[in-house]
């Protein structure tokens, strides 16, 4: 009884390890928390709750928007983004996928996402950073995504529209 016993104990350990080599590894606790923030962040705008949205930047926030001239502080970009918030409609980005990395202190972090939008396929990437014991966002860059082959067209298009 004890030959089998352990015979039936190692099919049964096989059977779990092979199991649980098809169980998707889970994230981590502060990437699952920090990836809430920031899809509550987009649908803040989405939602166009201006204290919710503006809430979660820190007071040295950055926001490199997708025109050549975007360079926004916390209170420029809130000027600049009240009006359209004020209407109920201000902008919805939806996530695809995003990666972190973390500092060796674990206080700051940093995210690249793709993102789906009104401008098709972009990409944002942001900071993030503990303060105080909570994460705020303290900077965060829009780009739109062009693929190489199309570059030429698009410097074109921009000389024309400079020229004008």
């Amino acid at each position: 009884m004890n030959h089998q016993g352990g015979f039936f104990m190692r099919i049964l350990l096989l059977f779990a390890l092979i199991g649980l080599s098809f169980v998707p590894p889970r994230k981590a606790p502060k990437k699952i928390l920090l990836d809430e923030l920031v899809n509550d962040w987009h649908q803040s705008a989405s939602d166009a709750n201006f204290e919710s949205y503006f809430g979660l930047m820190n007071e040295v926030f950055v926001f490199l928007g997708t025109a050549p001239g975007e360079r926004w502080s916390k209170k420029e970009f809130a000027s600049f983004s009240k009006p359209y918030f004020d209407k109920g409609k201000a902008w919805d980005f939806k996530v695809i996928d995003r990666e972190w990395v973390f500092s060796k202190n674990k206080k700051i972090a940093w995210f690249d996402e793709n993102l789906n939008t009104w401008m098709e396929d972009c990409r944002g990437s942001g900071i993030m950073i503990k303060e105080k014991g909570k994460w705020k966002l303290a900077y965060y860059n829009l780009t739109v995504l062009i693929e190489n082959e199309k570059i030429q067209e698009f410097i074109e298009l921009r000389r024309r529209e400079i020229a004008n």
